[in-house]
């Protein structure tokens, strides 16, 4: 999906979370249970961008008028290298109703979850915040 990863190129967040939709579904690589929702996965995101470093999209993998589609990142946490890959799907309205990511290797996904976790008040206060507004 071209518009989403020119948004999260540009590290453009507010217009990324107006590709989303209201009941989106992010399901994190380092935790079981899925997040739902706009708010909270806006809130995500944005703490995503704290902690990923040098992140650039390498690959696209879909049909460009579909509505699933894969991009193939690769980036650092603090020195771990990463490589993952945002699974996106697009409901009637072509707004992103799923947004799946996988990372690897583990040590990476470890990095990332100590590193989210940090994150994690602040990311419940723009959740917070962002359903209220």
């Amino acid at each position: 999906m071209r518009t989403f990863r020119a948004a999260v190129e540009a590290h453009d967040l507010d217009a990324v979370e107006a590709l989303l939709a209201e009941d989106v579904v992010f399901t994190s690589p380092v935790v079981f249970k899925p997040y739902r929702g706009k708010a909270v996965t806006a809130a995500i995101l944005r703490g995503v961008a704290r902690v990923f470093e040098d992140f650039r999209y390498v690959r696209e993998i879909g049909d460009p008028d579909g509505r699933d589609h894969a991009l193939v990142f690769a980036a650092r946490v603090g020195d771990r290298e990463i490589t993952g890959c945002d699974f996106l799907h697009l409901d009637e309205d072509g707004r992103i109703d799923e947004l799946t990511v996988m990372v690897r290797p583990l040590s990476g996904a470890q990095a990332l979850a100590a590193a989210m976790g940090a994150q994690f008040d602040r990311i419940a206060e723009e959740a917070a915040a962002r359903s209220q507004g």
